[in-house]
């Protein structure tokens, strides 16, 4: 039980980041889908965007796991873990960040970006940069000092948000010829992360740096595997946006990137949920492999994570008419991939959910078979249905490699290392929550109003059977009192 307060705890430290972060970050959207000329220049922020998320995963080669992992084993001097970790992710992103530098030309010909070379140098050197500051920041949350991690993450938000707003809102009004170029945006991501690694010498310094080979090849043996997840799961994430604009004809494939990076930013809400459940997750995990308990956390913790997910999809979709100005009116006509992309997200967070069965065991090449797998299922879908529905296979390839992934995990998981999940419960929300959303796309033809009222009426159901079954008002804290008196 104190294992899933501090979960909740550090959830909601994370969570408070990554949502106040994300929703402002959300207003990076309609700044730029209502300020850029034309669909295409967002379409190669997303498209270098998606590239930088391939390179993260390349670059951090499963430290941040196999970190966690080797300090919660390691008996003697931890440290020497730490910074072994920070030199061997320091030394292959300051190679990176030195070779793109020196062949920035033959680089962006070969991205078919010869006109914009410094918008992949910027961002790569971005991302060599972000990549470096996963090891501190992993170490932050081993020691778990949520605050300061959640207090970097929002400045460097904070920062970006601003810088943004300068130059694509107040300068055009300050100066009627200033030009606006998606390259702005490259420049202050830089700037930010730049100044976010400044912000992190505190954790490189106090202690003595030793690279230990021995533990260097023993945490590689256990990472490889983690990287070829990876990365096949990072494909599974970009990889339609990276292949869109090379299968379709160049323009095309940009303006229909444009509109489908605009949409599945209002998806990214699960995402966002996700990535605040790890960061608390992994280590409470790894911490607590040895408690005779543990499986009875990772079965209520799946659980809870899929009620949560799924009334966070429930309130997107229901109040879908008003998400929709995110995006400026020539994006708008992808907002039909929005639940897809929402539920390819679930179940991301659910095989996040199952991996750990591997990892606890050291037999990471299971998670690296199994993505490898669903990443064959993505790319099947989007090269054979790209040249026909454009987008729409982008969404459909990630719901499908996500789904195959899930289910082998789940699958060979139970074989390997069985944990009692709910599976009759989970998939009683899953069935109502699947009946609301089809009642709220039922509502669509109706006024607004009424159109939203209903929709608050279903999600208001959905909340009401959770209590119910789940989490009775008297188990809630501070208000719970009240109601156990009663």
């Amino acid at each position: 039980m104190a294992n899933l307060k501090s979960l909740a705890k550090d959830t909601a430290i994370y969570g408070l980041s990554s949502i106040v972060g994300r929703f402002l970050n959300y207003l990076m959207v309609p700044l730029y889908t209502y300020t850029l000329k034309s669909c295409a220049d967002y379409g190669i922020y997303n498209d270098i965007y998606a590239q930088t998320a391939l390179l993260m995963v390349l670059l951090t080669f499963g430290m941040e796991t196999t970190f966690f992992r080797f300090m919660n084993k390691e008996e003697g001097d931890k440290m020497r873990v730490y910074s072994t970790a920070l030199m061997m992710v320091g030394g292959v992103c300051l190679t990176f960040a030195a070779l793109v530098l020196l062949f920035i030309t033959p680089l962006a010909n070969a991205l078919d970006y010869p006109n914009h070379k410094w918008y992949v140098g910027m961002m790569f050197v971005t991302v060599a940069q972000d990549a470096f500051q996963a090891i501190p920041f992993a170490y932050l949350r081993y020691k778990h000092r949520p605050i300061k991690f959640a207090s970097l993450k929002l400045l460097f938000i904070f920062m970006s948000v601003t810088l943004n707003l300068v130059a694509y809102w107040l300068m055009p009004k300050i100066d009627p010829s200033w030009q606006i170029h998606i390259g702005y945006a490259f420049a202050i991501n830089l700037t930010c992360t730049t100044i976010i690694s400044f912000c992190l010498v505190s954790e490189l310094v106090g202690f003595k740096w030793q690279f230990d080979t021995q533990k260097c090849k023993q945490m590689l043996s256990y990472s490889w595997p983690l990287l070829v997840l990876g990365i096949a799961g990072i494909l599974n994430q970009v990889a339609g946006q990276i292949l869109l604009p090379r299968i379709l004809d160049s323009a095309e494939g940009r303006h229909q990137l444009g509109i489908y990076g605009a949409c599945i930013k209002i998806a990214m809400i699960m995402a966002l949920i996700t990535q605040a459940f790890r960061f608390a997750y992994e280590p409470i995990v790894f911490g607590s492999a040895k408690d005779k308990n543990s499986k009875e956390l990772y079965a209520k913790s799946m659980k809870f994570f899929v009620i949560f997910t799924l009334l966070a999809f429930l309130c997107v979709m229901g109040y879908i008419d008003i998400f929709k100005y995110l995006v400026g009116d020539k994006f708008r006509e992808g907002l039909g991939i929005v639940p897809i992309v929402m539920m390819a997200e679930i179940f991301m967070g659910v095989y996040f959910n199952l991996s750990f069965w591997y990892k606890l065991i050291d037999k990471t090449i299971y998670g690296a078979w199994f993505s490898l797998a669903g990443c064959a299922v993505l790319f099947a879908v989007n090269v054979i249905f790209i040249p026909q529905i454009g987008y729409w296979a982008c969404a459909w390839g990630g719901l499908a490699g996500y789904g195959t992934a899930m289910v082998l995990s789940y699958i060979v998981g139970q074989k390997q290392n069985p944990i009692p999940y709910p599976i009759k419960d989970i998939a009683l929300y899953m069935v109502l929550a699947g009946t609301l959303f089809c009642l709220m796309q039922a509502s669509k033809g109706w006024h607004t109003i009424v159109s939203l009222s209903f929709n608050t009426l279903l999600i208001v159901l959905f909340v009401a059977f959770i209590i119910r079954r789940d989490m009775p008002l008297s188990s809630l804290p501070v208000i719970g009192k009240k109601f156990r008196r009663n």
